[in-house]
């Protein structure tokens, strides 16, 4: 990734540093000058109608929040916190791996903006959203 803060693997282990990234089993699919792809593999657990069997939007959303949150981390070199965010939901997302793909839309010393799309194993698109991240360094 040009002018990346730091390599895959660093940010791949950040991606998988947090607990609740952990049991969601997301990890760093690519990095490149563009942004950063998150693979979700699917789980029963995520699953919100069990007729249906499609994945709840809570956790399109939390795809879409850490896709956004570690296309800035690639860049700055550590995660941050998300200050707004929003999500459209395209498509029932059936049971299947699902990737994010994000990019930066704009980067300041204060915030940062990033858009996430997701797709499924078709290649389809079942969400996008935007999120906006806190980039200032908190002085104590």
């Amino acid at each position: 990734m040009a002018d990346a803060a730091v390599d895959f693997e660093a940010l791949d282990g950040m991606v998988r540093d947090a607990p609740f990234h952990r049991w969601l089993g997301v990890t760093l699919k690519s990095m490149s000058a563009d942004g950063v792809e998150i693979l979700l593999p699917w789980r029963e657990e995520f699953v919100s109608d069990p007729v249906v069997r499609y994945t709840h939007g809570g956790i399109l959303a939390a795809l879409i929040d850490l896709a956004g949150d570690y296309a800035v981390a690639a860049k700055i070199g550590r995660g941050v916190p998300t200050v707004d965010m929003r999500v459209d939901y395209h498509r029932a997302a059936l049971p299947g791996a699902l990737v994010a793909r994000a990019t930066i839309i704009k980067l300041g010393g204060t915030l940062a903006t990033a858009e996430a799309k997701v797709f499924d194993e078709q290649d389809r698109l079942v969400a996008s959203g935007r999120g906006v991240y806190l980039t200032l360094l908190r002085k104590d």
